[in-house]
């Protein structure tokens, strides 16, 4: 392992508990002995699963920065942790920096290997069905169309907003508390914002089911890059591994998915580099 001043790798949609998956995550290495981590959510479903994943490439990562995904957040019926919503949510806060795992409750770390300070920002956002089918008028009636099509989010039986009303409003109360922190930010610190949902809408174009879009984030962040003056943004969930540019800006997508899905892909590093960028053309 070189000693330099590193990378700022990222990964996403882990999903341990597939046999395949968990060996892959067994076998995460850094590249060199500075190298930082971003693991964009859905590192499994189990609380136990998440602190296994973590507790391992926080030992081996210089420092590691987490956002949850949907799947962390379901109350499973296997898992024997049985917290619901916001508590499940601070549970896994807590269990995961006493592994010094930096959370999206921390304060934002600062990466310094680019030369010049970067802010790494890890948001919890979730989505408010704002992404809704093409032609439908309201959240309610895209949401009855994606029931009509047999399109549900299984996030609609696991994911609980307590003690929020709705999902919707915990996004928005998510959104404007982040908002506020982002904003407090030095206005010429680039940053890396980090989000398990996509920031835009965009990424959400070329899915299978359109109708799956509508849990894939909120419109409220569309201007996020532009506003807080982001040299990436990483997120996850999709599982269309890919690099998007807008304004400028590289929106990558980082998840692992899996394991069938990876069947017909080429092989590649499941570890995506955001900093220092990749020359043009050269793989991530």
């Amino acid at each position: 392992m070189t000693r330099d001043a590193g990378s700022l790798l990222a990964v996403s949609d882990l999903h341990v508990a597939y046999p395949d998956n968990r060996a892959v995550v067994a076998g995460l290495r850094p590249r060199s002995d500075a190298d930082w981590l971003i693991v964009a959510g859905d590192v499994a479903e189990k609380a136990d699963d998440v602190e296994w994943a973590l507790a391992l490439l926080a030992d081996r990562f210089a420092k590691v920065v987490w956002v949850p995904g949907n799947h962390e957040l379901w109350t499973h019926p296997n898992d024997p942790v049985d917290l619901r919503g916001e508590r499940r949510y601070l549970n896994l806060v807590d269990r995961l920096r006493g592994l010094g795992v930096v959370t999206p409750e921390d304060p934002y770390p600062v990466w310094h290997g680019n030369g010049e300070p970067v802010t790494v920002a890890p948001l919890f956002l979730l989505y408010d069905y704002s992404f809704r089918i093409a032609g439908t008028a309201t959240a309610e009636e895209s949401l009855r169309r994606a029931h009509d099509a047999g399109i549900v989010c299984t996030d609609e039986y696991f994911l609980h907003p307590d003690p929020y009303p709705s999902r919707e409003a915990w996004c928005h109360a998510r959104v404007e508390e982040t908002e506020r922190r982002l904003a407090a930010l030095p206005a010429d610190r680039r940053t890396v914002l980090v989000n398990h949902f996509p920031l835009t809408r965009d990424p959400t174009r070329v899915l299978r089911h359109p109708e799956f879009a509508q849990w894939c984030g909120t419109d409220r962040t569309d201007d996020w890059h532009t506003r807080f003056n982001a040299a990436a943004v990483v997120y996850g969930h999709l599982h269309i591994p890919r690099v998007m540019h807008r304004d400028g800006v590289p929106f990558v997508e980082v998840s692992l998915g899996y394991p069938r899905e990876r069947q017909n892909r080429p092989p590649r590093d499941p570890l995506r580099r955001i900093l220092p960028p990749p020359a043009e053309g050269a793989a991530p």
